[in-house]
């Protein structure tokens, strides 16, 4: 493989449904260049993406979630606080998702491939009940107002904690599943989940895109989920940013429009069409 194109480790951002970019790109790009990594860091959404990609359940990720969105009306139901359930719909939706795609065989090939670390964060032990989602809001805020929105950095500077999970630590789907929704924990959209009898919230809060988990070794390539203009990538030696080519028009927790999801995936496919153009690798036909 040609030293230019040689990634060592890839790494995914969150992103919610914007994620699904980052499956077209790797369905594109990836036979070109012969993406094969040797560690994966992902966070949130992004978690279940590399899952998908690693476990060879690209396409039928994305034929699936768009089939559960064209069913799903609403991203938020009152009636349900009646009958004592859930008013959003995103928990059984995205569980179910994962769970109809990751069979025991695609979770045998997650085991036997690469290194996945999933990033979940852990609430500052100092903050008293209650008080860690407002001042987890408050870090998302200023991260997005900050002059560099690439990278999160006040969560870490309140004192949320990233902690890495293997994948290949789960010994079920069920497991994969759980440690996904995790690591995507957004409440009100999901519940405030426990994992080891202690609080964890998204991933993205404490770090995103998930750049800890790459190895100090060999490159790496980041997959972004938002649009930001080529000059406005870094360039870091040994690191190379995508992003997507236009902003991608569909919000992170909205599971209701399959015709964007595929808007999404494939502006994912002429980007990554694109980028393997310009790194020069040879014309291949691309399924």
């Amino acid at each position: 493989m040609n030293e230019r194109t040689d990634w060592h480790t890839a790494v995914f951002a969150g992103g919610g449904c914007r994620c699904f970019w980052q499956l077209g790109f790797w369905q594109t790009a990836a036979p070109q260049l012969g993406l094969r990594p040797r560690k994966v860091g992902a966070v949130s959404a992004g978690a279940a993406m590399a899952c998908a990609i690693l476990a060879d359940k690209i396409e039928a990720v994305v034929a699936d979630f768009k089939a559960r969105a064209a069913r799903n009306e609403r991203n938020f139901y009152p009636q349900n606080l009646l009958h004592g359930e859930r008013p959003f719909p995103h928990e059984s939706i995205y569980r179910d998702a994962i769970l109809t795609v990751l069979d025991r065989a695609a979770l045998e090939r997650l085991h036997r491939g690469p290194e996945i670390g999933v990033i979940v964060t852990r609430p500052p032990r100092w903050a008293v009940a209650g008080a860690s989602l407002p001042l987890a809001l408050t870090a998302r805020v200023l991260d997005r107002s900050s002059g560099d929105r690439l990278h999160t950095r006040w969560g870490r500077r309140f004192g949320f904690e990233p902690e890495v999970v293997p994948v290949q630590s789960c010994r079920t789907p069920e497991e994969v599943a759980e440690l996904i929704l995790h690591s995507s924990c957004t409440p009100p959209a999901l519940p405030w989940y426990q994992r080891d009898r202690r609080k964890v919230l998204d991933g993205c809060i404490a770090e995103d895109p998930p750049l800890g988990v790459a190895a100090p070794e060999g490159r790496t390539l980041v997959f972004l989920t938002r649009h930001f203009p080529p000059e406005r990538l870094p360039r870091i030696p040994g690191r190379t940013y995508v992003a997507p080519s236009e902003p991608i028009k569909i919000l992170a927790w909205d599971y209701t429009q399959p015709q964007a999801i595929q808007r999404t995936y494939d502006l994912g496919r002429r980007d990554g069409e694109r980028f393997a153009r310009e790194q020069g690798a040879s014309a291949r036909p691309v399924r």
